[in-house]
């Protein structure tokens, strides 16, 4: 394959050795009809030079890329599902195909897959995934990435021509095979299947593993690494927070020690700001809804501290969870400052700016993303906002409150607020419906259009907050 000069192969993952995954081979599709290939990021891998054929080679057959991984592997990890410990877990319609380096920051990267066929760890499923899956986890990975969420990308998307039957959803459905590019594949529950097992030999390699090559801020130490793990996890809830994002399911296999967030199933963009809402259908009583997320990522992190005490003493342990709040506050304070397009002024008067917000947004109808897009750059779009169609809940006492702290803040960037994005009636988002929309277009008449032209106004709005985009490349 002629891939680019800048294409940097890795196969650090071997290091590992048995006991971490399995050699399993993908599965053969009757066809490969390419759906969605992520240009800017195969240029930050050096695989922009694939042509269509050498693509679908590449990440449909899944044939190894030059100099990497000779074999798929099938990563294993346990984990607490709806707070239930499950030991029958891995990668149960996906694998590790490929290592390699980001062009830019020399960062390793992953490529794995979901729904590339069964392995010893599918519990019965047939290891594919819809292709109305495989649409919806590119939309949402986009904008999580325009939102400043630090977040896998959705690296290929393979229409693979199989009628699959699933229960949740009208059937027979079509299919697909996705590829996702991440800092890593390392979950909490890769550390929780060892330590079940009482194997401090394995968690120990993998504690190596992942301070030499995914988290190397905290250095080679337990207690380094955790809490280098609970800020990168505080930062991630912080930015769900300000986005209005619900993954839907966070069980301790759904976050990894990288902080990124990854595998969109049951997620929702919120349309107003309910610390009430529940994304999954299947979560009855509520255990992950949005207003409890910085919770449920700190008894995540806790599960995760567990694990470690097989090599380190628990005293030495304990006091990186008490970073968690202050890091989380200062997280979700920055990340509101980007989205509003602001200068950040001091501890007091941006805690206020947050409080107000909150309060204000918590109670009204206006939605999250409007509330965002109308206040860009904070009273410079004053007039903007107030001729808009939320104007009469920006009459509210609430939002005098608000707007008082407001009024003390500069914007970054004002000339950016004459851009068509802020210029045109309403902001991008991707509320439930309109996926559903999307997905009905290529269901009933096969048209892309609608996919396409919403990854378009995702990309505009990547470009009109260029600041609050870097936000989700940071580790």
């Amino acid at each position: 394959m002629p891939v680019a000069p800048a294409y940097r192969p890795e196969t650090t993952i071997l290091e590992l050795g048995d006991g971490f995954y399995d050699v399993v081979a993908p599965a053969r599709f009757p066809r490969h009809t390419l759906r969605r290939r992520n240009e800017r990021w195969a240029a930050r891998v050096g695989l922009d030079t694939l042509d269509e054929a050498e693509w679908l080679r590449a990440f449909a057959a899944f044939e190894s890329l030059p100099a990497n991984l000779p074999e798929r592997l099938a990563l294993r990890y346990h984990g607490h599902q709806f707070r239930t410990y499950n030991p029958q877990l891995g990668d149960g319609r996906g694998f590790l195909h490929a290592q390699l380096r980001d062009v830019e920051d020399g960062r390793l990267l992953d490529l794995g897959t979901k729904g590339s066929g069964q392995t010893p760890w599918s519990r019965g499923g047939d290891g594919r995934l819809t292709l109305k899956g495989g649409v919806r986890e590119v939309l949402a990975a986009e904008m999580l990435e325009a939102l400043g969420v630090y977040t896998s990308k959705a690296f290929s998307l393979v229409e693979t021509g199989e009628a699959l039957q699933r229960g949740d959803e009208p059937s027979p459905t079509r299919s697909s095979v996705l590829v996702r590019l991440s800092h890593s594949h390392v979950r909490f529950g890769s550390f929780q299947r060892h330590a079940a097992f009482r194997d401090a030999a394995r968690v120990e390699r993998l504690l190596e593993y992942a301070t030499a090559h995914l988290v190397a801020e905290g250095g080679a130490t337990p207690a380094g690494f955790r809490g280098a793990v609970v800020a990168r996890s505080a930062r991630l809830v912080a930015a769900w927070t300000i986005a209005g994002f619900v993954p839907g399911v966070l069980n301790t296999d759904n976050m990894n020690v990288t902080g990124e967030s990854f595998d969109y199933g049951p997620y929702r963009f919120l349309t107003t700001f309910d610390p009430e809402h529940v994304a999954a259908y299947f979560d009855h009583t509520g255990l992950y809804r949005f207003g409890r997320q910085p919770a449920i990522v700190l008894w995540n992190l806790e599960r995760l501290a567990d694990t470690l005490t097989l090599v380190a003493p628990v005293e030495a342990l304990r006091p990186v969870l008490e970073r968690f709040e202050s890091v989380f506050h200062e997280a979700v304070v920055a990340q509101l400052l980007a989205r509003l397009g602001l200068v950040p002024r001091n501890a007091d008067d941006d805690a206020a700016l947050l409080r107000t917000t909150i309060g204000f947004l918590e109670g009204s109808p206006v939605g999250v993303d409007r509330f965002f897009f109308d206040w860009y750059g904070g009273e410079a779009s004053a007039r903007r906002a107030l001729d808009g169609p939320a104007a009469a809940s920006y009459a509210a006492d609430a939002f005098t409150t608000f707007r008082k702290n407001l009024a003390k803040y500069e914007p970054v960037a004002p000339e950016r607020l004459a851009i068509p994005y802020f210029q045109g009636a309403d902001p991008c988002s991707l509320p439930y419906d309109e996926i559903e929309t999307i997905w009905a277009a290529i269901a009933e008449r096969d048209d892309w259009a609608p996919f396409e032209a919403k990854l378009q106004a995702i990309a505009e709005l990547r470009s009109a907050n260029p600041e609050l985009a870097a936000r989700g490349r940071q580790a």
